[in-house]
C-alpha cells in the first residue's frame, strides 16, 4: 500500500470567445449599424478543501484538466456564453505549488477554502466597440484571449496538533493506539508502520486533539538509509513533538544515543521543525525491572541533559498514557488562546509557519533528487534488478488520510 502525498497536473483555463463583426439588416431600416457582440469569457479552474476527500489519488492518474471554451459571440450584439469552470476537489491540508516559479498558490487548511489556479481567458470584442464617427460600418473585432496554463504540484500534509517522533519499534504505533480510536499495525519488528496514522484523542468532553504517528526514522536518514525524511514533512503542521524513547530496545542499542540520533536527524532536515516543542516520552517501561525503572530513566535523562517535560509510559499497558494527553491537550490550548489574543505572538507562529513550510518543500523536493541519482546509479552499475522507484508513480494501491476517532 503506498501513500499518496504528492501528485503533478496540469490545469489549463478555458480560452475566451471569438468577437465578431456583425451588421443590423432589418427592413425599412437603413443604415443599421454594426452590432457584433462580444465573445465570452472562458471557464476558469479552482481547487477547493473538501472533508470527503481524503486521498490524491485521483490525481495520480488523471492530470491534465482543462475548462470549458467561451463561445463566440453573434449578432444583435448578442454576447457568447462563458465558459463553465471546473472546481478539483482535494483533502484539507493540501499545498498548491506552481512547479515552474516554485511559488505558493494557496494553502487549503480548512473544509470548503477555495483558490482559483487558472484564470479563464477574457472574450473577444464585437465590432460594436469600433464604431464611431468617422468609422460607421467598423468590420474589426478581436479573438479571444488564451486561458491561463499551468502545472502545479499538490502537496498533502496531514493536519495535527501532535507528531510522533522515534526510531522504529520505539512504540509510537502502540501509543496512539492506546490514546485514540487508531488501529496502525502493530508488530515485533522495525518499520511496521509504513504510512502515516491519525488519530483524534480525547481528554475530556468537547477537548480534543489530533495525533500523527509517522514512519521511525534511523541514524542516517537524512542521507536516504531507512525510509529516509520522506514522511518528516508531515511533522510541519505540527504544535508539538512527541519523542517516544524505547527505554530497552529489543537491539541492545543506547536509548540515549538513539534519541540523540533522532534529534540530529531532525536538524538535518529542518532546522526550524527541530525548533518546535519537544515532549520526551520514555516508554515500555513494562520491559523494566520495577525497582530498576527509576535509575534507569534518570541514567538516560542525565545523558540527554534533558531539562524540557518528560513522561514515563507503557503503551501496551496503557500506563501514564493520561498524563501525557492532558499535558499536551493544555499546551495545545494555551497556544491556540494566545494566538487569538495576541496578535505579535499569531504574526510570529504564521512567519514560523511559512519558514516551516519552505525548508520542508526545498529538503523534500533535494531528497527526491538526490534518491533518483542514487537509484540511477546503482542500476547503472547493475546493483539493482528493478526499475522501481519510490519516488516515482506507480499503480500500487494508494491509502487515504483519514482522522479516526
Amino acid at each position: 500500500m503506498r501513500f499518496v502525498d504528492e501528485a503533478v497536473i496540469t490545469v489549463e483555463a478555458g480560452d475566451g470567445g471569438n468577437g465578431v463583426a456583425s451588421f443590423r439588416r432589418e427592413k425599412f431600416v437603413p443604415f443599421g449599424g454594426p452590432d457584433g457582440g462580444d465573445g465570452g469569457r472562458g471557464g476558469s479552474i479552482f481547487i477547493q478543501a473538501d472533508d470527503n476527500a481524503g486521498t490524491l489519488v485521483d490525481y495520480r492518474y488523471t492530470r491534465r484538466f482543462r475548462a470549458e471554451r467561451g463561445k463566440n459571440g453573434s449578432g444583435a450584439n448578442c454576447a457568447g456564453r462563458g465558459g463553465e469552470s471546473v472546481t478539483l476537489f482535494v483533502p484539507i491540508g493540501t499545498t498548491i505549488v506552481d512547479t515552474e516559479s516554485g511559488d505558493i498558490i494557496g494553502d487549503l487548511v480548512a473544509s470548503g477554502q477555495k483558490v482559483m489556479v487558472a484564470t479563464g481567458g477574457d472574450g473577444g470584442l464585437g465590432n460594436t466597440h469600433f464604431k464611431s464617427s468617422t468609422n460607421r460600418s467598423p468590420r474589426k473585432c478581436t479573438h479571444g484571449f488564451k486561458g491561463e496554463f499551468r502545472e502545479i504540484r499538490l502537496e498533502l500534509k496531514v493536519l495535527a496538533d501532535v507528531g510522533l517522533l522515534g526510531m522504529p519499534n520505539a512504540g509510537k504505533s502502540t501509543l496512539i493506539r492506546a490514546v485514540s480510536a487508531a488501529k496502525p499495525k502493530v508488530a515485533d519488528y522495525p518499520f511496521t508502520t509504513m504510512i502515516p496514522n491519525l488519530g483524534v484523542v480525547d481528554a475530556d468532553s468537547h477537548r480534543s486533539f489530533v495525533m500523527a504517528d509517522i514512519p521511525g526514522l534511523i541514524e542516517g536518514a537524512a542521507e536516504g538509509a531507512g525510509l529516509g525524511i520522506r514522511f518528516l514533512k508531515h511533522l510541519a503542521r505540527t504544535r508539538i513533538l512527541l519523542h517516544i524513547v524505547d527505554v530497552q530496545p529489543i537491539d541492545g542499542s543506547d536509548p540515549a544515543y538513539n534519541a540523540k540520533a533522532i534529534t540530529n536527524e531532525l536538524a538535518k532536515f529542518s532546522p526550524t521543525l527541530a525548533k518546535l516543542p519537544v515532549v520526551l516520552v520514555l516508554n515500555k517501561l513494562d520491559q523494566l525491572a520495577e525497582d530498576t525503572r527509576d535509575e534507569w530513566c534518570q541514567h538516560i535523562l542525565d545523558e540527554l541533559q534533558w531539562d524540557g517535560p518528560v513522561f514515563k509510559t507503557s503503551g501496551l499497558l496503557s500506563e501514564g498514557t493520561k498524563p501525557v494527553v492532558y499535558y499536551l491537550m493544555d499546551q495545545i490550548e494555551q497556544q491556540r488562546e494566545r494566538e487569538l489574543e495576541d496578535p505579535e505572538y499569531a504574526a510570529e507562529v504564521r512567519a514560523f509557519r511559512e519558514q516551516l513550510e519552505i525548508e520542508t518543500r526545498e529538503q523534500t523536493i533535494a531528497a527526491k533528487e538526490a534518491y533518483r541519482l542514487m537509484r540511477k546509479e546503482q542500476r547503472e552499475a547493475g546493483l539493482l534488478l528493478d526499475d522501481l522507484d519510490e519516488f516515482e508513480d506507480d499503480e500500487e494501491d494508494d491509502v487515504e488520510v483519514v482522522y479516526v476517532r
